[in-house]
């Protein structure tokens, strides 16, 4: 196999990612470009550039991403009321093929013939990671240092980084017990007490929400603008997609919204529990669900939720750039033409109710069909005794067999 000769290299300037930094040096010899995406986790990046250069490197890429995170991928995942075993909004996994396609186009860019990360061989961030690079790039080297080194624990990683001089920032205070991710659409934790599926969080694990039954008195109303399915203003407001999930996860969090606790099935086959705040999501599923409800037909409507679980397995399973989501994607976004209009919103103590929608364009609402006052023949009540005998036939003839061998 040919020598590596540059490694693009997903960095966050933390522990780990500083010292596969080295590790890579020392293993493979060869020269290493960071790459730090900025998709709104709410940390200072900075810091990160400062490290990669003082550990010597040359080439070093943070990008703002925050923008074309949900724009091209939030976005496009709530167009299909995305929900993976009913329960998680794919707030990691949604970010990962963003990430993926940035390495790769850094590598392109800087001739790099291979790129890493940091993820461990017991997650499903791998899989995420590499099949997105192998997806935009086949002929790409991937090098997943947890699967190849002997640096099994914290106090290795420690003691090799000692040893080898990398700088590690300890943090003052008390260590956080839980393994956190966060982008603009969620913060994930996992680990410490959660490994016990028995235990509740504790009430200060959680960072972007307040408590339910401490959250204000009073209700918030707010109103969204949908324009092919994507809201495009707040309180009539026009923002852009990062905004707008910025501004309604500061209004969900307020109101004790997008807390959950769940065991989901990972891609390696072992069950997992995590804790999740996901207050902007939560609204923007509750809405979306709205607005189609007046602006979709019936039919189409089924058909997508009868699509949207195998959807949302392609995007937790890492196949985001898969023929299949692609193919996927093209029809929900065909449905969404329609999916204009306004939803009104009430938000109270760890609950979105919708309380109003309206679309002046495209309703299929008629009230002058669905009315139980006098809907001066708009509507033939006796039309439906055909339908229901016809649909009865089969079960008809079913009882009578049966009744006549009793």
């Amino acid at each position: 196999m040919a020598k590596i000769k540059k490694v693009v290299l997903a960095y966050s300037g933390g522990l780990d990612t500083s010292v596969i930094l080295t590790w890579l040096r020392d293993t493979y010899d060869c020269e290493v470009v960071t790459f730090t995406a900025d998709i709104g986790q709410g940390e200072e990046l900075e810091p990160a550039r400062a490290k990669a250069k003082k550990m010597g490197v040359k080439e070093i890429f943070i990008d703002d991403l925050k923008e074309e995170f949900v724009r091209d991928f939030v976005f496009p995942m709530f167009r299909a009321n995305t929900l993976y075993e009913g329960e998680y909004l794919l707030g990691t996994s949604i970010a990962r093929p963003l990430i993926a396609k940035r390495q790769i186009e850094i590598a392109n860019k800087v001739g790099a013939d291979a790129v890493s990360h940091g993820a461990t061989g017991k997650g499903n961030d791998q899989v995420r990671f590499e099949l997105g690079y192998y997806a935009l790039r086949p002929d790409i080297r991937i090098i997943a240092p947890w699967r190849e080194w002997d640096l099994t624990s914290r106090e290795k990683l420690m003691a090799y980084a000692e040893k080898r001089g990398i700088p590690v920032e300890m943090k003052r205070g008390k260590k956080s017990p839980y393994s956190m991710d966060a982008n603009l659409l969620h913060i994930s934790y996992e680990g410490g007490i959660l490994e016990d599926p028995w235990k509740e969080p504790e009430a200060s694990m959680w960072r972007w929400t307040v408590a339910p039954e401490k959250a204000p008195n009073k209700a918030t109303y707010i109103e969204l603008t949908y324009k092919k399915g994507d809201i495009t203003a707040i309180n009539g407001k026009a923002m852009s997609p990062a905004t707008v999930l910025a501004t309604l996860n500061q209004l969900g969090g307020a109101n004790g919204i997008g807390r959950t606790d769940i065991v989901e099935n990972r891609y390696v086959g072992m069950k997992s529990r995590g804790a999740y705040e996901t207050p902007g999501g939560t609204i923007m599923l509750k809405a979306h669900r709205a607005i189609e409800s007046i602006t979709l037909d019936r039919e189409v409507a089924h058909l997508k939720d009868d699509l949207m679980p195998r959807y949302a397995s392609l995007i937790y399973n890492g196949y985001w750039w898969s023929p299949e989501r692609r193919m996927l994607q093209e029809m929900i976004n065909a449905s969404q033409a329609t999916v204009n209009g306004v939803v009104r919103l009430k938000l109270y103590k760890g609950n979105v109710t919708v309380v109003g929608r309206k679309s002046d364009s495209d309703s299929l609402f008629d009230a002058t069909i669905a009315t139980f006052e006098e809907d001066k023949g708009a509507y033939n009540q006796k039309d439906a005794e055909g339908f229901i005998k016809l649909n009865a036939l089969r079960m008809r003839i079913a009882a009578k067999r049966k009744r006549g061998k009793t």
